[in-house]
């Protein structure tokens, strides 16, 4: 049970979120992706997300090593840019500290730029900032008018509650579970005692996130609490066909591969990824060039093939996968190990 403990000043300065914070939905997002239950529900829309996420987000693996976010992570900035800052503003020994404890319990050694990142290095730095920017245009930027809608409404309904019921009802009604005895606000998780202090509550709805409530406990700051408050659907592009329209007219292995060329990919990394030979490929993305629904272009020894625009219209998901959205910024190369 988690347990958050309230002074008589804390319970005035309870706040709700005015509007979403884009890194921490990309969090629960990134979160959910990873997730393995609840497939029935969420398994297209996390095969989506795994295909279409860039590899210039990939770094983004490294700094949840064992499952468990460094908590510079945790940004509650309501605008892209301002968030993206404040990460890289964050203590050099906050970042330290938090980076040698989720590595503690890893499997497997960090890479080199979470060394670097460690000694606070620019290119490390950099690195991260473009891997969540790339993750955030893919993952929310088709949905965030969503997103932002949602919120609006949740955040209405909850001040709502809050003027006409006061803040003891928005907190035991938050989340199923959920109680405050006395000068103890109890919720299902992880055992844990929190003292405000004097800090203050935030509340952050999330729209992507269905387990139980998560806590940014950081010094100095108030402390927020960020709880499901969607319908466990996770969001779609608007406009986006069913997962089965498609297939029925083309084919599951073609619908595949259009989605998988939202970025050129060599026919060699197509067969890899629909476990498939190259010939196979090599068949249906003639069929798909002829029809006007990918290009094809030769580097070298490589068939490098891409999406075209007609190919993502007729996924009706360009919103998602389409090649109108500005690119993401290509990976940056982890620096090199400087010799001891």
């Amino acid at each position: 049970m988690l347990r958050i403990h309230f002074t008589p000043d804390d319970f005035a300065r309870v706040g709700l979120a005015p509007r979403p914070a884009p890194l921490q939905e990309l969090n629960v997002a990134l979160t959910m992706m990873c997730r393995q239950d609840g497939e029935l529900l969420h398994g297209p829309w996390r095969r989506r997300a795994l295909r279409a996420l860039p590899t210039a987000a990939l770094p983004l693996a490294d700094l949840v090593p064992a499952g468990r976010a460094p908590s510079f992570l945790d940004v509650l900035a309501d605008s892209l840019p301002d968030a993206l800052e404040q990460v890289r503003s964050a203590r050099a020994e906050l970042v330290g500290a938090e980076l040698e404890r989720v590595y503690a319990r890893a499997r497997t050694p960090a890479p080199v730029w979470i060394h670097e990142l460690h000694r606070g290095a620019p290119e490390a730095w950099r690195l991260i900032r473009r891997a969540q920017h790339a993750a955030f245009e893919v993952l929310l930027g088709p949905v965030w008018g969503q997103v932002q809608d949602l919120h609006h409404a949740e955040f209405v309904r909850r001040a709502v509650q809050l003027a006409e019921s006061g803040v003891g009802s928005v907190l035991a009604g938050l989340l199923p579970g959920a109680r405050l005895h006395g000068g103890v606000w109890e919720l299902p998780g992880r055992p844990r005692e929190v003292h405000l202090g004097g800090r203050g509550l935030l509340l952050l709805p999330s729209f992507h996130w269905t387990g139980g409530p998560l806590l940014s406990d950081l010094p100095d700051r108030p402390v927020a609490v960020t709880y499901p408050a969607g319908s466990g659907i996770l969001l779609q592009p608007d406009g986006a066909a069913g997962p089965d329209a498609l297939v029925k007219v083309i084919g599951n292995t073609r619908v595949e591969l259009l989605r998988l060329l939202a970025e050129e990919r060599t026919t060699t990394e197509l067969a890899r990824r629909l476990c498939v030979s190259a010939a196979t490929v090599s068949a249906h993305t003639a069929a798909l060039r002829g029809a006007g629904l990918i290009s094809t272009s030769r580097a070298g020894k490589a068939v490098l093939h891409r999406r075209t625009t007609l190919g993502s219209l007729l996924l009706r998901q360009d919103a998602w996968f389409g090649d109108r959205r500005p690119r993401p910024d290509p990976p940056v190369q982890a620096p090199p190990v400087p010799s001891r």
